[in-house]
């Protein structure tokens, strides 16, 4: 039977002896460690040679609504039934609390046979902490702010017979940039149910004609002032994507028409097959963006008037889109304004 061992080579040895935050451990019977890195301390306190001595010091250490699950883990690993990855809590001698992220692997001999188990351990803490703070931000945001805006929205309706015809153009200012807020909302929301999810992104087939259309009905409705036109129409065919590429268009939709300096915005759309996919492009006749301004327009916190992107609708856009496969680039349009190019790809 040929040995498989990491805890003896070296190599291995001295890369995680000197990284921060980061342990690795091999045991070749279960409850016994032949290799603890040097790493182990940051993350448990507790000095590797400790543990190798007495492993019941590393379980005990575990967070008690943690520790079943991990014990669990560990066991299920060494037996080979599966490799795991999970999180769990480390609480050190000092009271103080760490997320780790572990991965085990069961490393197997020519002969089919444990010879080994792998752990690394990942100091995660500052991760799980900016989520719940995302977390919670997005719970004021969708419900604090949302509900608020909503009896704002509401007064300011009833506000309508109330005002004299100079009065009514600031009326229907203050209720567009109230819109507006609330729109925001939504893209927080979005914002951080995608780009901070830790889980692999499910695609599926999705129908571009019923999402594309519906959300260039919900603009129509939104935008009275602007001239939504779509060139030709809008292929009945399936890309791969999710729920969210709603919020594709509506992002890029919205930009259209909110960073335009027209009395008149107008948007069109056009889409083209191709052979494995399909190009939707959202042209509109605005200022445009100049080529030196074109590689920062997706830059997350880019926005306003005189900046070239829109805060986090645009990077939220090129996430997804990247997301699904796909592409997006700008280009001019003619004699003025910016086309948004989305490459998609064909679900199979």
């Amino acid at each position: 039977m040929t040995q498989v061992s990491l805890g003896n080579r070296r190599d291995f040895r001295a890369l995680f002896d000197h990284l921060d935050g980061v342990a690795l451990w091999t045991a070749t019977q279960p409850g016994e460690f032949d290799y603890i890195s040097a790493g182990f301390e940051d993350i448990w306190g507790i000095p590797p040679a400790e543990v190798k001595d007495d492993v019941s010091l590393l379980i005990d250490s575990i967070h008690p609504e943690d520790r079943d699950r991990v014990r669990k883990n560990i066991e299920e690993s060494a037996q080979g039934t599966r490799d795991e990855t999970y999180e769990g809590r480390v609480v050190q001698p000092d009271g103080s609390v760490r997320w780790v992220l572990t991965r085990q692997v069961a490393l197997r001999d020519d002969d089919g046979e444990i010879a080994e188990v792998v752990g690394i351990c990942t100091d995660i803490t500052e991760q799980q902490g900016r989520e719940q703070e995302l977390e919670l931000l997005n719970r004021i945001v969708r419900h604090d702010i949302r509900n608020d805006m909503a009896v704002v929205l509401g007064w300011m309706e009833m506000l309508e017979d109330h005002v004299d015809a100079d009065g009514e153009a600031y009326l229907r200012k203050i209720l567009a940039s109230s819109e507006h807020v609330v729109e925001l909302t939504e893209i927080a929301h979005d914002y951080v149910e995608t780009v901070v999810s830790d889980e692999d992104l499910a695609v599926e087939p999705v129908s571009l004609r019923s999402v594309l259309t519906t959300e260039l009905s919900l603009r129509e409705e939104s935008f009275p002032e602007a001239k939504f036109v779509v060139d030709g129409s809008v292929p009945d065919v399936s890309v791969a994507a999710d729920s969210m590429l709603s919020s594709v268009f509506r992002n890029l939709l919205n930009n259209a028409v909110q960073h335009n300096d027209k009395e008149t915005p107008l948007v069109e759309v056009s889409c083209e097959l191709r052979d494995d996919g399909v190009d939707v492009r959202i042209a509109d006749n605005g200022p445009g963006i100049p080529d030196d301004k074109k590689e920062f327009v997706f830059g997350k916190g880019e926005r306003g008037l005189g900046s070239p992107g829109t805060g986090i609708g645009l990077y939220l856009v090129q996430t997804l889109v990247s997301q699904y496969g796909g592409d997006i680039r700008i280009e001019d349009n003619e004699p003025t304004g910016t086309v948004f190019v989305v490459e998609l790809p064909r679900a199979e």
